[in-house]
């Protein structure tokens, strides 16, 4: 496959109803899943106005994905791939509309909120590896360095759409916002019930100690494989700053519910128009390095939009940490899948998953209890710059990573 042919791949995946069903689907729940995390964000610290309670949020989806990824990913690999999305979905939309219930009636605390998030990271421990495992099955694999960068406009579509209809939403109701996500959640259900598949499901071999666990051998046997997911971790991880933007949008920035939203949606402006073009013009040289790069400037977003007191410069800042973080997401992202044979990608999809999860939910917990001992605004820069010494010492740690010069299946070196 050669570069040229990339070019022209974006279009063509368009016209192939599976596909397309698949990356609405992929709008529909991440439009969900981002609503909610604004809703419960602004519902929870309206309620206690401490940031470790908002910690709290990241820590209840986090410790589910502790305890079920590694099932996760064999269910994944054993079972049809939609039906699982399917069944998750089904019971996230039931979580959010008990939240709804609720809200509406009145009886919602803390508590049962922690409760509903715990279901939705259980459900989504097993959803996102199983969503990530599908889509080498939907098209062609020579289709899916694109397949992959559309993908990732879809995630970020939704995540510019989300986060403003959930700040809207909550200046109607609470109840009107956990209600629309539970509706959403229905709806990719339904999409991911109508996708055909390009190969047969991946034989089930039996359960065993040894296959439950082959996921993370065969991550730590693949260094471009063990580099890119462990970047993806420890660099996030420090870097994160979202759990924080509750605070920063009602004591720093002194917004709304509304201004929440645009916060939370300015990241997906970015990456949005980022995945766009790598969709329509393929990184073509030293994508190691790019991504590489790409994390530096996520690191350095980070530091200005923690010493940001201004909502227009802060926005900026969140663009291009959304856009640097999409370049990243989409080297990272193909290269697993590359280098993962079709009967290990839900297992290999489990792990990836779990670090993400840890990076992004563990990552909220660590942002609360940071900020609760040095402050809001210390911990989010101490954390950029975390994210910018991690890129460094990756790039020493995996040099087969940061030598890859192609995602069309050219390992070399050579410029």
């Amino acid at each position: 496959m050669t570069v040229p042919d990339l070019e022209i791949e974006a279009p063509a995946l368009l016209r192939r109803p599976s596909f397309v069903r698949y990356w609405s689907a992929r709008v529909s729940s991440t439009v969900a899943f981002q609503m909610t995390a604004v809703v419960v964000g602004w519902q929870v610290y309206s309620l206690t106005g401490s940031t470790v309670e908002l910690g709290l949020v990241g820590l209840m989806q986090f410790l589910p994905m502790l305890l079920l990824t590694i099932p996760a990913g064999h269910v994944a690999d054993r079972y049809d791939r939609r039906i699982v999305v399917r069944i998750c979905q089904m019971v996230e939309g039931c979580a959010t509309a008990l939240l709804a219930v609720g809200s509406y009636e009145g009886w919602l605390s803390v508590h049962v909120i922690f409760a509903a998030v715990a279901v939705l990271g259980a459900c989504r421990t097993f959803e996102s590896p199983t969503v990530s495992a599908l889509l080498p099955g939907v098209v062609p694999l020579a289709l899916l360095p694109s397949a992959l960068a559309l993908s990732a406009s879809a995630t970020q579509t939704a995540t510019i759409i989300g986060p403003a209809l959930g700040g809207f939403l909550y200046v109607l109701g609470s109840a009107s916002a956990y209600g629309t996500v539970a509706v959403l959640f229905f709806v990719s259900s339904v999409l991911v019930g109508g996708i055909a598949m390009a190969r047969v499901t991946p034989r089930r071999e039996p359960v065993t100690i040894e296959s439950l666990l082959s996921g993370f051998v065969y991550i730590r046997d693949h260094p471009i494989v063990l580099g890119a997911i462990s970047l993806d971790l420890f660099a996030v991880l420090l870097g994160g700053a979202t759990a924080l933007l509750p605070v920063y949008a009602r004591d720093i920035l002194h917004t709304s519910p509304i201004g929440l939203g645009l916060l939370r949606g300015a990241p997906a402006v970015g990456a949005l128009t980022t995945s766009i073009l790598l969709a329509r013009h393929p990184l073509r040289r030293h994508v190691g390095l790019t991504m590489f790069a790409a994390v530096v400037v996520f690191g350095l977003a980070t530091i200005v939009f923690g010493l940001s007191t201004s909502f227009p410069l802060s926005l900026a800042a969140l663009v291009l940490l959304g856009a640097s973080d999409v370049v990243s997401v989409v080297i990272r992202g193909t290269l697993v899948q590359l280098e993962t044979p079709d009967a290990m990608r839900g297992r290999v999809s489990a792990v990836n998953s779990m670090f993400i999860g840890t990076s992004n939910q563990l990552g909220e917990f660590e942002s609360g209890m940071t900020a609760a001992l040095l402050g809001t605004v210390p911990a989010v820069v101490v954390g950029g710059l975390g994210t910018i010494m991690v890129a460094v010492l990756w790039s020493r740690l995996f040099p087969s990573l940061r030598t890859v010069q192609r995602l069309d299946g050219d390992r070399s070196s050579a410029p």
